[in-house]
């Protein structure tokens, strides 16, 4: 504050300029009397600045160093708010990079778990799906060897009912040989004695 005040006494100094000296007459011809007066007009400086009394400079003096801290105050006010604003956002970056690591986690065993089930249930569908088929694959061969059984045995039934019909032509054309024979014998019988039969024979009855 001691170095400031002789430095404005300083500059404050000057404040009070001498007179200057009157301008040196210029010797003109006399028809062109106008121009000087106007020429003198323009070199007249202006009037000295009036001089403040020493307690308005006083009064400076003083209020000036009391107003100088106020910008490092706003300095340091300003660097808490940003450094404010930064921690903030740091915290802020800070908590949403563990919410997405969160979410990135949870996701994944979600998936995983999906996963796992999905392959289980796939298993399960296999198995069953096997098994079934080993099952009518068993029920199928079952079913061709009763079919062959089956055949087999209407094919016995059927050999045997043949036979049964050939045996029975056989009786019956032997019965037919046997009756023809007969009535031919009888015939000649009749024919040799000349007589005639007593009933007339259906011929065609069984």
């Amino acid at each position: 504050m001691a170095e400031e005040e002789p430095k404005k006494i300083e500059t404050e100094s000057p404040a009070d300029p001498s007179p200057p000296p009157p301008p040196a007459p210029v010797a003109e011809p006399p028809v062109e009397a106008p121009k000087d007066v106007a020429e003198e007009k323009t070199v007249i400086p202006p009037p000295p600045a009036e001089e403040k009394p020493e307690d308005s400079k006083a009064v400076a003096v003083v209020e000036k160093p009391a107003e100088a801290p106020e910008p490092a105050e706003e300095k340091s006010t300003e660097g808490s708010v940003n450094r404010d604003t930064v921690l903030a956002r740091v915290e802020t970056e800070k908590r949403i990079s563990l919410i997405r690591a969160w979410e990135e986690s949870e996701k994944s065993k979600a998936e995983n778990k999906a996963h796992k089930k999905l392959s289980d249930i796939g298993s399960w569908e296999n198995s069953r799906k096997a098994a079934v088929e080993a099952e009518l694959k068993h029920i199928e061969e079952q079913l061709e060897k009763k079919k062959a059984q089956y055949v087999e045995k209407m094919k016995n039934k059927i050999a045997l009912i043949h036979r049964e019909a050939e045996e029975k032509r056989a009786m019956v054309e032997a019965k037919r040989g046997e009756d023809l024979l007969k009535a031919e014998e009888t015939a000649a019988k009749y024919r040799a004695t000349g007589t005639s039969p007593k009933k007339l024979l259906v011929l065609g009855c069984f």
